[in-house]
Formats: C-alpha cells, structure tokens, sequence
C-alpha cells in the first residue's frame, strides 16, 4: 500500500488530519510536509505545538463524538493520525467502518490502547505474553481487593490516562482510599475504574520502537528511560541487554503489534531483568522517550512513522549512541520565555526541541535537550547539561 502525493492546498492534495497536536505529532507534521503532504491538526486548545506548524488547525473536544464525525466529514481526510487518548474512540472505528477517512494505524488499535484494561486483556489472556499480575477496579472496594490480590507493593492507574496522569505506588492497604481518589482525579475519560499492577522486580524498563511498514515489521535499538511520577524525563539509545532478552523483547512486541495490525510506529514499553521479559504497555504512535531518535538514528521516530504510513521504505538503523533529557516549566505562566539557550546549544554534538506550548505548568513538558556522544553515558551527561543550561523565565 502507498498513497500519491500531491500538492497541498489543492485537489491533488493527500490530506492527514491529527486528533491531538503535542510535540510528538509537530514533528511527525514537519516529515509530512517534506514529503509535500497537507496537515490538519485538531487539539481540545489553540495554538497546540503542531498546529503552529500545520495547514489548518481546529480545536474541539475530540472526545464528543458528534462534533468530531461532523468535523471529519467537513474536512474529508484520506487519513487519521489519533496523536493522544483522549478521544471518542468508539465513533473513530465507525468513522473508519463507513469509509470516511483510514484510522492509523487502524481504529480498532486507537480504540484497544485507549483503554489499559483492553489491551492487558490482549496482551495477557489472548496472546498469552508475560505481563504483571493485574486486577481491575470499578469501587474503592474492589480495588481493596484488586490489591489484596495482586500484593504489594502495586501501582493503580485510571485505566483511561496517560504520561502518568492519576497513578499511584501503594506499600500497603493504607494507601489505598488516597490511591483511588488520586486516580478519580485524574482519568482523562471519566470513568471509575482502574487497574492494579503489582510490581515486577525488573532490572530496567525500555521503548521498543516498532514500525510495521510495507516491507515488514522493523525494530529501533532499545531505548532506556528513567521515570518520575510516571513520567520520562530523560531517555537513551541503546540500551545494553542480552541478547536472549532483545530477542524476546522483538518478539513480544512483534506479536502485540501484529494484533492491533496497519501501519506506522507503535511504542511497546517493556519490563527486563536478565534474559527475562514482561509487557507492560503500547502506545500506536511516537513514544516520548523515543524523542532521543532526533539526534540518535538515521530516520527519527517521527521519520518512520510519517514513512510507514505513507508506505515509503523505512530505515530503523542507529547512528550513533544518543540522549534526550526533559525541560520543565518550572512555573505556572502563559507565553514564557527561556535563557540560557546558546549556552546549552555549546554542548558538543547537542540540539534543543522547544516546543511552543502557549501555557507554562510547573511539572509540563516544555522542551527537550538531545545529545549524541561516543556511548550512552557521554550522551546523557551532555543531554543533562544542555537541559540545566535552558532558563524558563515569565514572559
């Protein structure tokens, strides 16, 4: 499958609408338009990092169904590229049904990843893949028994969020009624209920960055991260593993994608510990971690994604070791500014990727430091001093 290009703003033109616009789906817009490609992105704000970047832009709330069908039909997209969860998931698979528009990869994994519960039902009871031990919750007392269950320590999360939005580490039941409540709190859909995971003894948590493209399934070089609070705030590429483990890293993710089928880049996140290998989750887009590939392969994440679904060949390979570490707010402010800029820049072999979001929040995400460096530590370490050079400072 490959699609014609044409040329855009005109009738010839192959038209991509985003539902969300990030920083991940800007840089997957910017590969797009090099390939000559129009790109519509829809955010639930104005002014989203993508849509600074795109042909048009929309917001609306992506997860009211009515408005959204009514927006597709007014746009007439040849494809849908779903960039965050929070969306009606369920009228994309009738969207797609009624031949409106092509969900990438398809609706059926948009609508299966949304929700944890889904795809730990996928992973675990019908492909049989090594994950956790799991409970799911509606009430706080079910979830006393979810985690009576699966013990602790345990995790709970919404099974509708993301970036570690509402997750809680339990050490005991006494946990419990703050976990529930913080997961309530923050659940990008509402809905009461969670999932329970108990805690994997793993020696270290990678991104296995897979394309299904035309020519096959491909696989990235791990990537490893370290999280805070459920959020990656810095990333490297490779990440040293065994060879029995990669293998079985390939093949698990190579299953779970499979199953949710079509085409571009799925993040599989996986749990290691010696040769050993656990799922935990996959997200059908660009992974955040996987933002290290700006400077670490010869296509970036981005690159492949954009590739991938247009049926272009694609090229995982590495080029050399590389690091990516977060830029923070810092602060709770509109339209922010930030020193600092050509002191991280003198980092050897570094770039920055600021991404224009117009509100400022303590914890958000607001730009990201990569470096390249003769191995990973000498990558991270330059990434780290980039980032810490990078003042935010109020507008």
């Amino acid at each position: 499958m490959s699609f014609r290009i044409g040329t855009p703003l005109s009738p010839s033109a192959l038209r991509v609408l985003f539902l969300g616009g990030g920083e991940l789906g800007k840089e997957v817009v910017i590969e797009l338009q090099r390939l000559g490609v129009e790109t519509i992105v829809v955010d639930r704000y104005a002014d989203a990092p993508a849509q600074q970047v795109a042909h048009r832009a929309h917001v609306i709330d992506m997860t009211d169904a009515e408005t959204l069908r009514a927006l597709i039909e007014r746009e007439r997209p040849h494809l849908i590229v779903p960039e965050i969860e929070a969306i009606a998931t369920d009228e994309l698979v009738r969207i797609e049904a009624d031949k409106l528009a092509a969900v990438i990869p398809t609706a059926k994994a948009a609508h299966t990843t949304m929700n944890r519960e889904r795809i730990r039902v996928l992973a675990a009871e019908t492909l049989k893949l090594p994950t956790s031990p799991y409970a799911f919750a509606s009430s706080l007392e079910e979830l006393q028994a979810a985690t009576e269950k699966v013990g602790f320590p345990n995790f709970v999360k919404p099974v509708m969020s993301s970036s570690g939005k509402g997750q809680s580490r339990l050490r005991s039941a006494a946990d419990v009624a703050d976990a529930w409540e913080t997961a309530m709190s923050a659940g990008r859909v509402k809905q009461p209920r969670v999932i329970a995971e108990g805690q994997v003894m793993f020696d270290f948590e990678i991104t296995l960055l897979t394309v299904r493209a035309a020519s096959g399934t491909h696989f990235c070089e791990p990537i490893g991260h370290v999280q805070v609070d459920g959020d990656y705030v810095e990333s490297w590429q490779p990440q040293a593993m065994s060879a029995k483990a990669l293998a079985r890293a390939q093949d698990i993710a190579g299953k779970i994608t499979a199953a949710l089928g079509g085409y571009g880049i799925f993040g599989v996140e996986l749990f290691v510990k010696g040769d050993e290998v656990w799922f935990s989750e996959v997200s059908p887009r660009p992974h955040d971690t996987g933002l290290v590939t700006l400077v670490s392969q010869n296509q970036s994440e981005f690159a492949l994604h954009a590739r991938a679904i247009l049926g272009l060949p694609v090229d995982t390979s590495l080029r050399a070791p590389g690091a990516s570490a977060v830029i923070y707010g810092g602060m709770e402010a509109r339209a922010i500014a930030f020193e600092g800029v050509a002191g991280a820049l003198a980092t050897p072999e570094s770039e920055l990727r600021l991404f224009g979001k117009p509100e400022s929040f303590k914890k958000r995400r607001m730009g990201v430091a990569l470096a390249r460096g003769r191995d990973t530590n000498e990558a991270r370490a330059r990434a780290k001093t980039a980032a810490g050079a990078v003042k935010p400072i109020a507008g």
